[in-house]
């Protein structure tokens, strides 16, 4: 019978109380409250806006084009503006990619940079800067990573 008291009061005395815990709560709480309320008495200087001014584009602004000397693969003629869907290292792939333009009636060509030996999918060529940059605009939706290209001679 000793022996069970002795348990007993073992058991009671290790139990913890939940007005512990709920001190503990209850001090962590107002110390992140007092936190907050300091952060946010904190003068913030005021925000100036510079607004953003844009260059028309016009045919003689280049500066900003890629331009690369290029070898036409497949016959055709290129002009200087040139809209790049895709770069490939494997003439093969650089193919395929043409022959799904072609499918999708855009008068597509491989052109090779011997610089770089990097074969480019150009979708279409212009003349005219502007018309250029049209094309390519329109075909990001299709080929997000579209460029423009100026092919130097």
């Amino acid at each position: 019978m000793g022996l069970a008291l002795i348990a007993a009061l073992a058991f009671v005395s290790c139990k913890s109380s939940e007005s512990s815990y709920k001190k503990a709560y209850e001090k962590a709480k107002a110390q992140e409250m007092a936190q907050t309320n300091t952060t946010d008495q904190v003068e913030t200087a005021p925000v100036s806006v510079t607004p953003v001014v844009t260059t028309p584009v016009t045919a003689a602004n280049t500066e900003n084009d890629r331009q690369e000397r290029l070898t036409v693969m497949n016959g055709g003629t290129l002009k200087a503006f040139n809209v790049v869907c895709g770069s490939f290292s494997n003439v093969d792939n650089a193919n395929n990619l043409r022959n799904t333009l072609v499918a999708k009636g855009y008068s597509a060509q491989v052109a090779q940079n011997p610089e770089t030996n990097m074969y480019r999918v150009i979708a279409a060529s212009f003349d005219d800067r502007a018309a250029a940059v049209q094309s390519r605009d329109q075909l990001r939706g299709t080929y997000p990573d579209a460029w423009l290209l100026y092919r130097t001679y």
